[in-house]
């Protein structure tokens, strides 16, 4: 299947946000200030804030740390300015790699990423070395026994592009980035609760990898994962069953 690439990305993604949830406070953090800077501090208006929120406490992150963010965000306590930057480069058998960071300091971060990148048998690349690959989306994957029926019509009804199923009854939903908030918001309304929901980078096509290069390229997801700054990591690698 043309998307097995993407859903053993995702799950590896979120099986490592499952598994150091106590270290995804200083990113969650970030999304929060970045999510009240670009649209104001009350959640009830502001879907990015409040999925951000819902995310932090998902994995019990103190009520006044999630106030701080907020606060930070809105300009009513100081502190380093967080940007968003995209990171391109070349993870091992030279796979696409693009990372999205959150970050207050580009001149620590993109060291970092450099030397990670290296250690794993990869190369951290210029911009646009290799975004051509890739396509910005909304994304949402449901869990295999969600209703397909009820996701497919929410999701047509309001503006999605593609809807998937995979052989274990996964579904993905992929949507233009500038209608991701809306479709949130109706599958919220819907009672439906995607495993995944986020803006990020799909590959266009993917790239078969054998098991040497695959091993390499997890450990180097992983150390990405891991980074206080990465967000959401995307390859155009397409790793086997074997």
């Amino acid at each position: 299947m043309a998307g097995h690439s993407k859903w053993a990305n995702i799950q590896h993604r979120k099986g490592r946000v499952d598994a150091a949830r106590g270290k995804q406070w200083s990113k969650l953090s970030k999304a929060i200030i970045v999510a009240a800077k670009g649209g104001g501090g009350d959640p009830a208006g502001n879907i990015r804030l409040r999925k951000a929120i819902d995310d932090a406490k998902a994995v019990s992150m103190p009520k006044d740390n999630i106030e701080r963010a907020i606060k930070r965000g809105t300009g009513e306590l100081g502190g380093d300015a967080v940007e968003e930057v995209l990171y391109e480069g070349y993870g091992p058998g030279g796979v696409a790699v693009m990372c999205l960071a959150l970050t207050d300091n580009r001149n620590r971060t993109a060291p970092e990423l450099r030397t990670m990148f290296g250690k794993h048998g990869g190369e951290l690349g210029k911009t646009g070395c290799v975004s051509y690959l890739f396509e910005r989306k909304g994304l949402f994957l449901f869990a295999a026994g969600t209703d397909e029926d009820h996701v497919t019509e929410v999701a047509l009804e309001n503006g999605a592009e593609d809807v998937e199923t995979d052989d274990e009854g996964q579904i993905q939903v992929t949507c233009a980035p500038d209608n991701h908030d809306a479709l949130s918001d109706a599958f919220e309304k819907a009672e439906l609760q995607p495993e995944v929901n986020e803006v990020t980078q799909i590959a266009s096509t993917n790239v078969d990898v054998d098991k040497t290069v695959s091993g390499q390229m997890m450990s180097l997801l992983e150390a990405l994962d891991d980074h206080d700054d990465i967000q959401t990591v995307s390859t155009n690698a397409n790793f086997t069953d074997e």
